[in-house]
């Protein structure tokens, strides 16, 4: 017989107290009978009949495995394709240490929290790059995720266009059907610049797909210099840069696909809300097959014990005779 559930300290320590608990009823009664003068056998049937059901509780909390039985078992994921802005931009430090540092820390629990369906990386800023197709490896993910720098791409300005069009056709090749569209889901995460003229087009064809669109705002409305180099940058008058949050054309972008804006800065990070939203999203059957396995049998022995239990408790046996 095998078990599901080995023996352990839990275990061990349950069996030790009734040992212990019953050994101190069993001297008492001994004790209280040779006072009396009286023999003790309904003190014997007392024992045997909570030892049984006793053992019976332990074996039925270990799981008795006998006998063969067929399972199911159905895996179950959503597709999520992040888009993240890597435009100088993200370099500002108005959210400490820096806009996209913190990205990057709120990444890796989004990969955590959602380690059993697929995930994928685009980069982007006035183009667009796929840095991880969609995969279920975290550690390969976390790996492209600490490697993310405004190096990685062309510094030119920033367009939503590129990126979104990119994450709608990834999710489009698997060829699903209509109603598994609603698993998919695209992030966008950006400080709101976007200097692209397709955007809205864009997301017509998205919200059409029935794909779920979330955007996270990285920023304050303060905003901050950026830094190249160690150098605040200027522009061509020689002014220097700031560089605040523009939430509203996150907010439309979100509103024209039905889905939802989040915000990270200094005062507020929405992060928590973002991955329960996900969250809620039903994933799709990507597979589904019969596998082998041994029966738990710990009904039984719940039975019986149970039965047991309740002869104990509803007929009292005279244990001491005057």
């Amino acid at each position: 017989m095998e078990w599901y559930h080995q023996f352990g300290k839990t275990e061990f320590v349950f069996i030790g107290l009734f040992i212990l608990g019953y050994v101190l009823y069993i001297s008492r009664m001994i004790r209280i009978s040779r006072i009396l003068n009286t023999g003790f056998p309904a003190i014997v049937a007392k024992v045997v009949l909570r030892t049984l059901y006793f053992l019976l509780f332990m074996v039925a909390l270990l799981g008795p495995l006998m006998g063969n039985a067929t399972k199911e078992v159905q895996a179950v994921g959503k597709d999520i394709f992040v888009a993240v802005d890597l435009s100088q931009s993200m370099n500002a430090t108005d959210v400490q240490p820096s806009r996209l540092e913190k990205v990057k820390y709120e990444l890796r629990d989004l990969v955590k929290a959602f380690s059993s369906d697929r995930i994928g990386l685009i980069i982007f800023s006035s183009e667009a790059f796929v840095q991880c197709p969609l995969t279920y490896d975290q550690s390969a993910l976390n790996l492209f995720i600490e490697t993310l720098n405004t190096g990685l791409v062309p510094n030119t300005g920033t367009d939503f266009g590129p990126p979104l069009r990119m994450a709608l056709s990834k999710l489009d090749s698997d060829e699903s059907i209509p109603s598994q569209q609603k698993s998919k889901v695209i992030i966008l995460i950006s400080d709101g610049e976007d200097f692209g003229d397709e955007t809205s087009d864009v997301s017509q064809e998205i919200k059409n797909a029935g794909i779920k669109l979330f955007t996270l705002g990285v920023g304050t409305q303060d905003g901050s210099q950026i830094l190249v180099r160690g150098v605040p940058k200027t522009d061509s008058d020689g002014n220097v840069v700031v560089t605040k949050l523009e939430s509203s054309s996150l907010k439309q972008l979100a509103d024209e696909t039905g889905g939802q804006y989040f915000e990270v800065n200094d005062r507020r990070d929405d992060s928590s809300r973002l991955i329960n939203a996900i969250s809620q999203i039903e994933g799709e059957l990507r597979d589904s097959r019969q596998v082998d396995t041994s029966s738990n049998k710990y009904l039984y022995f719940l039975v019986v014990g149970a039965v047991l239990f309740a002869v104990d408790h509803l007929f009292k046996f005279k244990t001491v005779k005057i």
